[in-house]
């Protein structure tokens, strides 16, 4: 991508009603633009993010025996009564509104109910199960505060996945084996050190549940660690009953602020019990499916990357894993015609990068390194009269700081070895 042509441009403010380091910074850098409260739309650079931890989390899922498909966000009143979450006194982050030709519907904060309504149409027996989807999809919450940028939004990304099992043991399989391909995309992501699998309450989904917690000031959550013990707890849930469960004291652990990235959830029959959707056992008996829910928060997760990995000068992007592209060349050469910055873009892509070139003549150099430093892509390339004297480029990591002079005969080999 030609900077020149990038459809947004860098800001130097975010708007004045914006207090999140994560939503300002995302919106100064041209990835997100804000439409209201809680309310984000995804620009080209934020867009590539997004699709990054996409397909992170795509090929954890895959590699567990997940199968993608897209549901609806369009929600039965109807089905969602039977389970008791039509209720705003149950739910209360419901948006709902009118049919035309009668009735109410809802837009889909989670799907437990409508993917379980389906899956009556191809479970019929022991033999069907188990089975495990996933999707990512827009979810819609009517959050009463959204202070926190992306991270806490009325309109939001997900991935939730939804395993039928055809008992607890079968259940527990695919619950632990979540558990593992989470860690991995956190690890990915590079806050795997930093996020801890959490005991915490079930809210409206179930009376307990496991929470993947990142390390994060800015996070909305306080829980309690004990690395030592690789113990973590949710504030809302300590109590002498849960610390006597744990064999841990209270002094044990250090309370830690946190922002929730991930979650996971067993349903047991009960929820398919609600639904109707059975099976037939060896003996044909009829038994309600076991059920469970597993969802990790993709917008989200690209917030609390900016909260954690950030300077004073912007985004840092902790990996070519998730940044939007993998190089930033940034030209500083004045001539339009027969310029070398076009021919060593074109090696760079035919070498298997992605990189975004600042091809713009109208910049000056101190405005370029501003944008470079507030996008953030972990490696810049600089190509200028003076480094051209020399047959070389300068690199600099965005992370570290580091600068250092290649000769262009051998950048192939140096990226090769550290990007």
């Amino acid at each position: 991508m030609r900077q020149s042509q990038l459809f947004t441009k860098t800001l130097k403010e975010a708007p004045k009603d914006e207090i999140s380091i994560n939503a300002q910074l995302l919106i100064r850098a041209g990835f997100i633009y804000k439409e209201m409260a809680g309310v984000y739309a995804l620009l080209p650079l934020g867009l590539r993010v997004v699709e990054k931890i996409k397909q992170i989390v795509r090929e954890e899922m895959n590699a567990i025996g997940g199968q993608e498909l897209i549901m609806t966000a369009l929600q039965s009143k109807v089905l969602w009564e039977k389970t008791g979450r039509w209720d705003d006194k149950v739910v209360d982050v419901w948006f709902k509104s009118q049919l035309k030709s009668g009735g109410e519907v809802g837009l889909g904060w989670s799907h437990e109910e409508p993917i379980g309504q389906m899956m009556k149409s191809y479970v019929a027996s022991y033999k069907d199960l188990p089975q495990y989807v996933y999707q990512f999809q827009t979810k819609l919450r009517n959050e009463l505060r959204a202070k926190s940028g992306i991270m806490r939004g009325r309109e939001f990304l997900m991935k939730d996945a939804y395993s039928f099992t055809v008992d607890e043991k079968q259940h527990e399989g695919i619950y632990e084996a979540s558990k593992v391909a989470y860690m991995k995309v956190f690890d990915r992501l590079g806050i795997g050190d930093d996020t801890y699998i959490t005991f915490a309450a079930g809210g409206a989904f179930t009376q307990f549940s496991h929470e993947f917690q990142t390390v994060c000031d800015a996070g909305e959550d306080v829980i309690y660690i004990n690395k030592e013990k690789n113990i973590a707890i949710n504030k809302e849930i300590l109590s002498d009953e849960i610390l006597k469960d744990f064999d841990i004291t209270k002094d044990d652990l250090t309370e830690t602020k946190t922002a929730e990235v991930g979650n996971i959830f067993n349903f047991g029959r009960a929820k398919a019990e609600d639904l109707e959707l059975k099976f037939a056992d060896e003996t044909g008996k009829q038994i309600p499916v076991w059920m469970g829910s597993y969802g990790i928060g993709i917008t989200r997760l690209m917030g609390v990357l900016v909260e954690k990995f950030h300077d004073d000068k912007g985004i840092i992007w902790p990996s070519r894993d998730v940044a939007p592209f993998d190089l930033h060349l940034v030209s500083l050469l004045k001539s339009e015609t027969e310029n070398p910055s076009d021919e060593l873009y074109e090696n760079l892509q035919s070498m298997g990068y992605e990189v975004l070139y600042d091809d713009r003549v109208d910049a000056r150099a101190g405005q370029k390194f501003a944008d470079s430093d507030l996008i953030g892509i972990p490696y810049r390339i600089i190509i200028s009269d003076k480094t051209l004297a020399q047959n070389s480029v300068e690199i600099v990591d965005r992370r570290t700081k580091e600068s250092k002079l290649v000769e262009i005969k051998d950048l192939s080999d140096y990226l090769k070895q550290n990007v």
